[in-house]
């Protein structure tokens, strides 16, 4: 089993400017830009989306009744 993995190989093999790199700031870049503008994007379409759908819906309530009905209702009483 080799003793060094592949990102430490590059990472000898490549020194990418070690000297004006600032090890203790972290920045997203453009990697997280580009994560970030997606999500944004794919918010933006569900949302257009749930308003498309919830304009389609039709919803009529049934009024409240006012009171309860005391008198019987016609056909429901006993006939003699």
């Amino acid at each position: 089993m080799p003793d060094m993995y592949a990102t430490q190989a590059l990472t000898h093999l490549v020194p990418l400017a070690a000297d004006e790199l600032d090890k203790n700031k972290v920045t997203p870049g453009v990697l997280g830009f580009i994560v970030f503008a997606a999500l944004a994007v794919g918010v933006w379409a569900l949302m257009k989306s749930m308003n498309r759908h919830m304009g389609r819906v039709n919803f009529e309530e049934e009024p409240a009744p006012a009171e309860p009905a005391s008198e019987p209702v016609a056909g429901s009483a006993k006939r003699k």
